[in-house]
């Protein structure tokens, strides 16, 4: 299958997926999360497939959805009632795809992860972060909640208290205290991010592939997580929280380099 902006690899049981639009900081537009779920359906489905890596190409691992491509756009208003239409019931299909992974994922996070960047590395069952990765989960500029990596995953990851001052605050952490909040793995220098990172994917690919991903089905199992009941909670958020004055406003807040003034409207 031909990708275009993602690159999809497989070598020795990994599978890895590069987010490919660096000059947008990889960004994520409609035709990004459609390739990269059907690269995680074919890993999935792939019985030499053993883990699946995923990681950004050039600076950033993920900077979130395109908010430019759809605020910018001629139709922009159009593209914005386009995109509550898409809002619908039940989970994100890639979110859905990547927390009901039957194998392990790893995000190696090379840069900025934030917004749905940071969900995209939450629902990754590990992340190992080069010393240049900063993460936050920062919906709430934008007026707007998480996907299920921070409303769900989060808290598990962080603890609650932790969780919600980041989901509060949409505050940005960098590697080091990412790492002391038990948010990645590892820190590593940048250049030893991929080594490492692939390191600990042959390390879990030389194991029984079986028993290692019936204890993540366990895992799973035992924290009980009803992904499609929370993803409904979560399109009913959006619906309203996309047709606010203050979902506006947080965007173009961000687009226009200015501080944005909130009105809970």
């Amino acid at each position: 299958m031909d990708y275009k902006e993602i690159i999809y690899e497989k070598k020795e049981h990994v599978a890895l997926i590069t987010l490919n639009r660096p000059e947008a900081m990889n960004a994520l537009t409609m035709v990004t999360y459609q390739e990269m779920g059907d690269a995680l359906l074919d890993a999935q489905d792939d019985r030499q497939t053993r883990v699946v890596v995923i990681t950004g190409a050039g600076r950033g691992f993920c900077s979130g959805d395109d908010v430019r491509q759809v605020m910018m756009a001629p139709d922009a208003e159009q593209k914005r009632a386009q995109a509550r239409l898409r809002v619908k019931t039940g989970p994100t299909p890639a979110a859905r795809i990547l927390l009901e992974h039957a194998k392990p994922t790893i995000a190696a996070v090379n840069g900025a992860a934030v917004g749905w960047g940071c969900d995209l590395a939450l629902m990754c069952d590990l992340r190992i972060a080069s010393e240049r990765a900063r993460l936050g989960e920062i919906f709430v500029h934008r007026g707007l909640i998480p996907d299920l990596g921070g409303i769900y995953q989060l808290p598990l990851i962080v603890g609650l208290s932790k969780a919600y001052e980041l989901l509060y605050t949409g505050s940005v952490v960098d590697a080091q205290e990412a790492l002391r909040i038990g948010l990645v793995s590892q820190v590593v220098p940048h250049e030893e991010l991929m080594p490492a990172t692939m390191g600990w994917a042959q390390r879990i690919a030389a194991l029984p592939p079986l028993a290692v991903q019936m204890a993540k089905e366990a895992v799973r199992r035992g924290h009980g997580c009803d992904t499609q009941a929370l993803g409904e909670y979560h399109s009913y958020a959006l619906n309203i929280l996309f047709s606010t004055e203050d979902h506006k406003e947080g965007a173009s807040a961000f687009l226009e380099k200015r501080e944005p003034v909130f009105k809970g409207s």
